[in-house]
């Protein structure tokens, strides 16, 4: 049985992978801050950690004695966040894991990246882990932080040897999404008689095959490469019509044009910085909603020996979960 400790435990994507691991044999160790809600995971026998990922003495005390570390813990916040912010918890809080991996000796790192630090594509030519880093221009903390964590971690698998495999995954939804995070855009077409989405599209995974992807990536990943964990590649009005479709529930769709998407982001912009208060629509958000944000999973389909969920059973399952536990409106 080997010791695993996954840090982000209390997020989306740590909760479920809590959950899995703990189903799959390994021995669970949880890295959370103090007051972190662990509803998600009150039921699965772990080792609960209490400390901050980016306090250097805290991170090497909880991955001493671990096999594998997972890192999933980042701030994914995209509006009213400084890039310093972002920098202490999604780039500095990964130094200090690295470098704890190195001085333990652990047996694997498995950072988990987005894919956007990979440039999208089209639908009829998706992104892969070939593609280079493109999306600077979108001036997103979230984003660009990711990127240099990410490059980090490939730079000390060159240089020092470190045992990582990076998985770059798209747009998780699912159920159990306690505190919505990415589950938000799948209530905006459930809670709305009107549902306004914008001309773009991304690619969407189930976070259980995000979950399997990384328990894959432990024995079968090669240290060094990055895997896109990427399931189906849908237009916003496609994934909507879906959402509607599986709900049942009558629903006008109307798409916001572009222009008028990217003069808002840029009223947004400047809203924000008159008042220093931050907005929901910037610049950045509204060039990121008209993307064509689609990629490929096949590189991990290969290697990692993955079979993603089709896209019509994953919204069923984030849908019906929502509305059991009373997310929904109707």
């Amino acid at each position: 049985m080997k010791k695993v400790l996954i840090t982000g435990a209390s997020g989306f994507l740590g909760s479920h992978l809590t959950r899995e691991m703990y189903r799959q044999g390994y021995e669970v160790r949880v890295l959370v801050r103090q007051g972190a809600n662990l509803a998600a995971i009150t039921d699965v026998p772990c080792e609960v950690f209490y400390g901050c990922i980016d306090v250097q003495a805290d991170v090497l005390e909880a991955v001493a004695g671990c096999d594998v570390v997972v890192h999933t813990a980042s701030l994914t916040g995209q509006y009213g966040i400084s890039f310093e912010t972002y920098e202490q918890v999604n780039v500095t809080a990964t130094r200090y894991v690295v470098e704890a991996c190195l001085q333990h000796q652990t047996e694997r790192l498995v950072y988990v990246s987005t894919a956007n630090t990979l440039a999208p594509g089209s639908k009829l030519e998706p992104g892969t882990e070939l593609n280079g880093f493109t999306l600077f221009k979108a001036n997103s903390g979230y984003i660009n932080s990711k990127y240099l964590a990410q490059q980090y971690v490939l730079e000390q698998v060159a240089r020092r040897g470190l045992p990582a495999v990076v998985l770059n995954p798209t747009f998780m939804i699912g159920p159990q999404d306690l505190k919505p995070s990415s589950g938000q855009l799948v209530l905006h077409g459930l809670n709305r008689r009107l549902v306004l989405y914008p001309p773009g599209g991304k690619n969407f995974v189930h976070v259980r095959d995000v979950c399997r992807g990384v328990m894959n990536a432990i024995d079968k990943g090669r240290p060094g490469d990055c895997y896109l964990l990427a399931g189906s590649n849908m237009s916003y009005k496609e994934f909507f019509s879906m959402v509607t479709r599986v709900s049942g529930r009558p629903v006008v769709l109307l798409q916001i044009p572009g222009v008028i998407l990217r003069l808002g982001g840029l009223l947004g912009s400047l809203l924000e910085r008159l008042t220093r208060r931050p907005q929901r629509l910037t610049q950045t958000t509204a060039y990121l909603l008209c993307l064509d944000n689609y990629y490929s999973g096949r590189k991990s389909e290969r290697e990692l020996a993955l079979h993603y969920q089709p896209a019509e059973e994953m919204v069923n399952e984030a849908v019906t979960w929502f509305r059991q536990n009373g997310y929904t409106k109707a």
